[in-house]
């Protein structure tokens, strides 16, 4: 008997992590997706992944729960740091330290244990927001850790950090969902979402998202808080 492949996907419950939940399911993985509960502001997001895990036709999903208020310094959990509506040169201050690692290490801890050997994680490197763990250098570099940390990866398997979105323009990302037919209504980009799930419209994440459909030539599907 032929056993599916398993993969585990990091879901946000937004754009970017949609579609790669999309195309993980495509491409006839098993998906077992996982959500964070990290202290973050824009709570509507974890509503988004469960709904998105669901309509996709995911295997599992889980939110694992963690408070990286407690560390502080970035401006998606830290209520005295306030979410920028220009966006600055350098490394921005929605920047939360070490998130990436602790989401990667996490999945890659569900993954050993599915017996899964891909991880799918939505970080892009063309409309770039200046966070150094969505770099490829560091995604080359978890990798290759993940299969020195493992009993997987000291048996001989070994683990694939996948980043389908990498190379990507927003737009195309877009276009990419659109053809496997994506919609994009239920997810929330949004760093400053109400508890309704609708944008704000002007932070960095809502102009990336509003950008990619305006140059893919499609229709934004977003809900904002006011016209």
């Amino acid at each position: 008997m032929c056993m599916s492949k398993k993969a585990v996907i990091l879901l946000s419950g937004g754009l970017d992590s949609t579609t790669v939940l999309a195309m993980a399911k495509d491409q006839g993985y098993e998906c077992y997706t996982v959500s964070f509960d990290y202290g973050q502001r824009h709570r509507a997001e974890l509503r988004a992944s469960k709904i998105v895990s669901e309509v996709l036709g995911a295997k599992d999903h889980k939110t694992l729960k963690m408070d990286f208020r407690d560390i502080g310094g970035s401006a998606l959990t830290d209520d005295d740091i306030a979410v920028p509506e220009e966006l600055d040169e350098g490394i921005p201050v929605t920047y939360v330290p070490a998130r990436n690692t602790v989401f990667l290490s996490l999945a890659l801890g569900w993954a050993e244990v599915l017996g899964a050997r891909d991880i799918f994680i939505g970080a892009n490197d063309v409309d770039y927001s200046g966070y150094p763990d969505c770099r490829p250098e560091f995604l080359e570099a978890f990798q290759n850790m993940a299969n020195l940390a493992t009993k997987a990866g000291v048996e001989g398997d070994h683990f694939h950090i996948r980043a389908p979105l990498l190379r990507l323009t927003k737009a195309e990302i877009v276009q990419a969902g659109d053809r496997l037919g994506v919609d994009y209504g239920l997810t929330v980009s949004c760093y400053q979402a109400d508890d309704e799930g609708r944008a704000c419209g002007v932070c960095d994440s809502c102009r990336y998202r509003k950008k990619g459909f305006e140059e893919a030539g499609l229709v934004d599907p977003t809900r904002y808080q006011s016209s």
